[in-house]
């Protein structure tokens, strides 16, 4: 068995961890650790894992983590996984880091964007984990950077379009929707029932959420120039779901039925990526609870543009269901293992 501690446990992706992990045939949980709640069961923070798993939160002490375990899963927030990630390496292990520390390549633009990169050596090493793109340097590598939420919806929304050349660039606008989970555990006005109930809201408006740097990093290199998106996140009142729609215009006449078929070749033996037929659109409600990333794809004869519709559940594809499948790959087990549940519905 391989054993992981998951660091950062108390929040949304720690639990995703732990429940996707519980029923993983080759994994132990060994080690999870909370700096706020240590010393308790996790099972009183998280009441769904009663009499599943009823670890004792431990304080984080990473050579003491380290020793105990084969795999560490930093769910941490950005520059505390950066402080313990280090230590984890020089002891030999493999990191599959939640935050957004090691995602950016450039550590000016980390500092940027973020503040100033502590491991700024580190960066080269960190290996960008999103499978479909990503999966033989993935199978190699120690340090993974797993990728945001939004960016998972976008990028693989947006992958086919580009590698193929089909679309300009510089037309990409994103019009995204985020449940509130995104937005993590700790208590936040913004973020309480009668804040968001019954509203729909934008947010990060004119270009300054930080998720897009990595967006724009990732898309370019797809693209291969630089690009700049104008990309818009919304705030949603439900617990979980992405939905990232999509504007482009092709670089010629194209079809919708052409397009499927671009999208399906693409992503031909993709296990977690699902084509929709033409006339189909995703929905959060579809994916909710699972690893998949639905894609639909409309061309709008009026005005000539190409519409990407991608929906994934933010707690599992777009955060701990794409890092276990980047540990499988790490750990040279079957992508899918554990991984194969279907979503929740209604």
């Amino acid at each position: 068995m391989i054993k992981v501690a998951i660091v950062g446990a108390s929040g949304y992706t720690g639990v995703e961890l732990i429940r996707i992990l519980h029923a993983h045939p080759e994994v132990a949980v060994t080690c999870v650790t909370s700096e706020q709640s240590a010393g308790r069961p996790v099972s009183d923070v998280f009441p769904t894992l009663r009499g599943r798993c009823d670890l004792i939160l431990e304080p984080l002490e990473p050579v003491g983590i380290a020793e105990q375990v084969d795999v560490v899963f930093t769910a941490l927030p950005h520059k505390a996984a950066m402080a313990v990630v280090p230590t984890f390496l020089k002891m030999g292990k493999d990191v599959v880091d939640l935050s957004a520390d090691y995602r950016l390549h450039d550590a000016d633009v980390y500092g940027k964007w973020y503040e100033k990169h502590l491991t700024p050596e580190l960066l080269p090493q960190a290996v960008y984990g999103i499978p479909e793109l990503r999966r033989d340097k993935i199978k190699e590598a120690f340090l993974i950077a797993n990728p945001g939420c939004y960016p998972t919806s976008v990028i693989l929304g947006l992958a086919p379009l580009l590698k193929g050349k089909v679309i300009d660039p510089k037309s990409i606008i994103v019009d995204a929707k985020s449940g509130t989970s995104g937005a993590g555990r700790g208590a936040k006005v913004d973020n309480l029932y009668c804040e968001v109930n019954e509203g729909f809201k934008a947010y990060g408006v004119g270009g300054v959420h930080r998720h897009i740097p990595e967006i724009e990093q990732e898309l370019s290199l797809l693209a291969g120039s630089p690009l700049t998106i104008s990309f818009t996140p919304h705030l949603v009142p439900m617990d979980r779901g992405i939905l990232s729609t999509i504007y482009s215009v092709p670089t010629g006449k194209v079809s919708a039925a052409e397009l499927i078929t671009l999208y399906e070749t693409f992503y031909e033996g993709e296990p977690f990526v699902r084509v929709l037929p033409e006339g189909v659109l995703p929905s959060t409600a579809h994916v909710r609870g699972s690893n998949f990333c639905d894609i639909g794809v409309v061309v709008d004869e009026r005005t000539g543009r190409i519409i990407v519709v991608s929906a994934i559940d933010n707690l599992v594809k777009g955060a701990s269901g794409q890092a276990v499948q980047n540990m499988n790959l790490m750990c040279g087990l079957p992508e899918t293992l554990g991984l194969d549940f279907l979503g929740i519905f209604p």
